[in-house]
């Protein structure tokens, strides 16, 4: 069988030995930016003003490196699943960020070092929620849960210790 010869079906060549890359994007004037959503949580016994004072510092980095803080969400010391670093609780912080790549390298660098960080999570997301928080919603979800209950049927029992 003799197969064509043509671009799409020959092999690189390597003249220097070493594969070619994939094509690059090309490069625009500046740094690309992009959206993330970075989740903090810091430990129990320090204050909710020092993980403030840690969420501003964290935004003094990212500003620094060219990037922008678009919200700043805390959400309150929460219980966690399991312990974290001897931590039955941790203060929770959602930052919404606009920044280079540079700017979480250095972000995550610094949230290594601190003693005050149990974990962070960074994602890229394609855009933000415009709404309210996750936290906000799933209070005012159970709000909404508790008024829609329907009504007692007449012959069902009184309470749910009642025998039938």
């Amino acid at each position: 069988m003799v197969m064509p010869d043509g671009p799409a079906l020959r092999e690189p060549t390597w003249a220097s030995g070493i594969l070619p890359l994939a094509r690059a994007a090309p490069q625009t004037e500046g740094t690309l930016m992009a959206l993330y959503e970075h989740m903090l949580i810091a430990r129990q016994d320090i204050s909710a003003q020092a993980v403030d004072a840690l969420a501003t510092h964290l935004k003094t980095i990212i500003e620094t490196e060219g990037g922008k803080v678009e919200k700043q969400e805390y959400w309150g010391l929460r219980t966690l699943a399991y312990r974290i670093k001897k931590n039955r609780k941790g203060h929770y912080v959602l930052l919404n960020l606009n920044a280079p790549s540079k700017a979480i390298v250095e972000l995550e660098r610094q949230l290594k070092i601190n003693e005050d960080v149990l974990r962070f999570l960074t994602v890229r997301v394609e855009a933000f929620e415009q709404s309210n928080s996750s936290r906000k919603r799933e209070r005012e979800a159970g709000r909404d849960d508790t008024r829609e209950r329907r009504p007692r049927e007449e012959g069902a029992p009184e309470g749910e210790g009642a025998a039938a």
